[in-house]
């Protein structure tokens, strides 16, 4: 069940990737296994996936032991900087950084491994709904944000990320997307060292397709793929 739901959501990226005019292999599908069972994700990893997402620091360190280790790890949630140092040198991208004492621990863990000769790539969080409830910087902060971690050695600023409100109508976040885009494209015109903006990490199960039509590169897919999650266990990490 769980490969079908994979091949399903794979080729409805695919489509949209191809109405935004682009090659389906430009968007990267993260499958989000919060708070799901590693065999869960071992089953799609076997159905091709390779980039899985994680949304606390505990599930993910703790899944990164028992699952195959070309997967490609996201940490996609809210990141304290006190948990930096659990996940430095063991993702492929941070999602989350939305300040710069975040970037700062981030540049003093990553320096620490394999005599400092590790960069850390992150994306910036920007909260372009303005919602109080998420986490973020605004929008005017992106681009002084960026000159100043690209200023760290060990950090490298990829793009951007979003979380758009959960609506009923994903036409209703598109113009949130569009938003996103337009920041990251004012921000490579800005030509800051060490800041690329080739990363654009927006839309989730509801709105994915609308995501991708405005230029996501990376979409974070759960419930899609594993189902609805059991909140009754939840527990802090």
């Amino acid at each position: 069940m769980l490969k079908e739901n994979y091949s399903s959501v794979l080729e409805k990226v695919a489509a949209a990737a191809v109405r935004s005019g682009r090659d389906p292999k430009d968007v990267t599908l993260i499958a989000v296994g919060k708070m799901h069972e590693p065999k869960e994700l071992q089953e799609v990893y076997d159905a091709g996936c390779r980039d899985f997402g994680e949304n606390k620091v505990q599930e993910l360190t703790g899944k990164i032991e028992v699952l195959p280790k070309d997967i490609n790890w996201h940490l996609i949630g809210h990141l304290q900087r006190n948990k930096v140092k659990y996940i430095a040198g063991k993702t492929t991208l941070i999602h989350s950084v939305d300040s710069l004492r975040l970037a700062e621990e981030i540049e003093v863990q990553t320096n620490k491994l394999e005599n400092g000769s590790l960069v850390s790539d992150i994306l910036l969080e920007v909260n372009a709904s303005g919602e109080i409830s998420k986490f973020g910087i605004r929008p005017e902060e992106s681009i002084q944000l960026c000159r100043e971690i690209s200023a760290l050695r060990h950090v490298r600023v990829r793009g951007l990320m979003t979380v758009a409100p959960y609506v009923d109508d994903p036409e209703k976040n598109r113009s949130i997307f569009r938003k996103i885009r337009t920041i990251s494209l004012d921000i490579r015109n800005a030509n800051i060292d060490n800041v690329s903006m080739d990363i654009l990490s927006m839309g989730m199960s509801g709105d994915y397709e609308v995501a991708i039509e405005e230029g996501a590169t990376m979409v974070r897919v759960g419930t899609s793929i594993f189902g609805a999650r059991d909140y009754s266990s939840q527990s802090s990490g």
